[in-house]
């Protein structure tokens, strides 16, 4: 993957030929100089080229496809948007990430007379709808909903000038692969694409091969790697005196705002309401809670009214919170390359934060997994009152990441329409009926002609 040698320190947003109303926008944030991401895609965005960008979290990467993609639809000047349909669509897997990149985008874009809006689902849809009716230069969607959307007539994409994937890898691990390449199909040939994600693995450039052309490569970090500002570190513990530890920690250190990560809903549930009888302020987010109350949680979290917020890893892209200082992994991911996502909360746009993982003798194996794809070991620190009775192993030495052989197809699992973020495709009942009708013996057929009445009389009589 090329990186571009653009030296972001040297450079001003007023040097990437953005219009006025969007450098007041970004002054309005406090902001003159880019991020590395937002340096060199930026221009590359703005030029009109396809761009695949993979940027460690909280580098700033939605500002980088966000202001150059209205800087090319403002320049456009005098295009009427019909009905129901979308100049500039941008698909996210969670919906906490599609109401943050829509903040985003209305937030560089109040001064310019664009409408955007963001759909998703766990609410009603026909608000959407409405929505939708009008016509919008800029919509950003969860796959799922999008597709319940168009099924039911009320997107068109006729007038679609620019396609934008964001966390691309995250839309393949959490099932939308199949809606996307509907998607995909449903869009004019003749557009702009722009595909950001953590990492390019081989699922990802697979998927890029129908979608770009010609693309602009960006790399402003190493594969997995944390952000520097990050202060890691574990406290080997007990599983059954983590809820007692995670309450020490908060009050011992005074931490005011603090994000907890679980591996399971149940345990988000639970762990919040011990929390609560401690006489701590808590709430948990997770994908069995509505979209109205998750999105209260992340609000009084924001706004200093709930001083934890307990969460599974839908979480762990699409928070962001300026100054979040503390990210605690109360369980350690399954998945290792999501301890970097998770604590990519904390230490964001430069800012300083620290991570501190909870870990019991079972999840050592998780930990080595961790310390691999890092590749760096996690600074160790054990807690006097809470020396643990099974011990933790000792870290073993770093071994450097081999390339990954490209996945073979998996028919079976390309066809699931449940996502994680608790969203069902259209047509997801007809797949269920067809694999119902699949199990059925070969040479079945209806009822009616495979099974006789029943009969008090034999065949022969």
């Amino acid at each position: 993957m090329s990186n571009n040698d653009t030296n972001s320190t040297t450079l001003k947003f007023t040097d990437l030929n953005l219009s006025e109303p969007l450098l007041k926008a970004v002054r309005d944030q406090g902001y003159d100089t880019p991020s590395p991401i937002q340096a060199q895609a930026i221009p590359a965005v703005i030029s009109g080229r396809d761009v695949m960008a993979a940027a460690q979290t909280g580098t700033g990467k939605t500002a980088g496809f966000t202001l150059p993609l209205l800087q090319r639809l403002s320049s456009d000047k005098g295009i009427k948007v019909g009905s129901n349909n979308v100049r500039a669509l941008i698909l996210t897997p969670t919906r906490e990430l599609a109401a943050q990149i829509s903040d985003s985008v209305a937030t560089y874009g109040k001064y310019l007379n664009l409408h955007s809006t963001v759909v998703f689902g766990g609410v009603k849809i026909n608000p959407q709808m409405m929505r939708l009716r009008q016509g919008v230069d800029v919509l950003v969607a969860t796959p799922g909903r999008l597709m319940d959307l168009y099924n039911q007539k009320a997107v068109k994409f006729t007038q679609l000038e620019v396609l934008i994937l964001d966390e691309a890898d995250r839309m393949l691990d959490m099932g939308f692969i199949r809606d996307i390449k509907k998607i995909i199909a449903l869009l004019p040939r003749q557009r702009q694409n722009l595909l950001f994600s953590a990492t390019f693995s081989s699922d990802i450039r697979a998927l890029a091969k129908g979608l770009v052309n010609n693309p602009l490569e960006i790399s402003v970090n190493p594969e997995n790697s944390t952000a520097e500002k990050v202060t890691q570190w574990l406290t080997p513990v007990d599983k059954k005196r983590k809820p007692a530890v995670l309450t020490y920690l908060i009050k011992e250190n005074a931490w005011q705002q603090v994000l907890v990560f679980t591996k399971t809903k149940h345990g988000a549930n639970k762990l919040t309401k011990y929390l609560e009888a401690e006489g701590l302020s808590a709430a948990a987010i997770h994908g069995n809670k509505s979209q109205g109350a998750r999105t209260k949680a992340l609000a009084s979290f924001k706004d200093g009214r709930v001083q934890i917020l307990v969460a599974t890893d839908i979480a762990a892209r699409g928070i962001d919170i300026d100054l979040l200082p503390n990210v605690v992994n109360f369980d350690l991911p399954n998945v290792p390359e999501d301890y970097v996502h998770r604590i990519g909360r904390t230490a964001r746009a430069g800012n300083t934060g620290q991570a501190v993982s909870l870990v019991c003798s079972d999840e050592f194996k998780l930990l080595l997994d961790i310390e691999h794809v890092i590749q760096q070991h996690i600074e160790r620190k054990v807690l006097d009152k809470f020396i643990p009775v099974n011990a933790l192993g000792e870290s073993r030495a770093i071994r450097p990441i081999k390339a990954k052989k490209p996945k073979k197809a998996n028919p079976h699992k390309s066809a699931k329409v449940e996502h994680k973020d608790g969203q069902r495709s259209a047509g997801g009942n007809n797949n269920a009926q067809q694999k119902r009708s699949q199990a059925k013996p070969a040479n079945s057929t209806s009822k009616k002609v495979n099974k006789p009445r029943r009969s008090n009389f034999t065949a022969n009589k």
